[in-house]
C-alpha cells in the first residue's frame, strides 16, 4: 500500500475517533468520497492498526444506529418555519 494512503487512513481514523464523526463528514474534511472513507475504515485500517479499526467500527456502528434520528431532526429543522 502506498504511504500516502496509509497516512490518509490513519488521519481519517483519528478524526472519526476524536470527533465521533460520520463517514459523510469525514469524507468532506478529507475531500474524498464516502466510499473511499468506508473502504479505508473497513478494509485498510484493519491491516494497519487492528485496535484502532475496532474503535472506529464501534463509532460507525453507533452512527448507523442513530442515523434515523439525525434524519428526523434535519426534516424537523427544515420545516420548522
Amino acid at each position: 500500500m502506498y504511504r500516502y494512503i496509509e497516512e490518509r487512513v490513519l488521519m481519517a481514523a483519528q478524526y472519526i475517533i476524536e470527533n465521533r464523526a460520520t463517514v459523510r463528514s469525514c469524507a468532506k474534511v478529507f475531500n474524498v468520497s464516502k466510499s473511499t472513507v468506508h473502504k479505508d475504515m473497513v478494509e485498510r485500517l484493519k491491516r494497519i492498526s487492528p485496535q484502532m479499526a475496532e474503535e472506529v467500527r464501534r463509532i460507525l456502528n453507533q452512527n448507523k444506529e442513530e442515523r434515523h434520528i439525525r434524519g428526523g431532526m434535519a426534516t424537523y429543522r427544515k420545516y420548522k418555519g
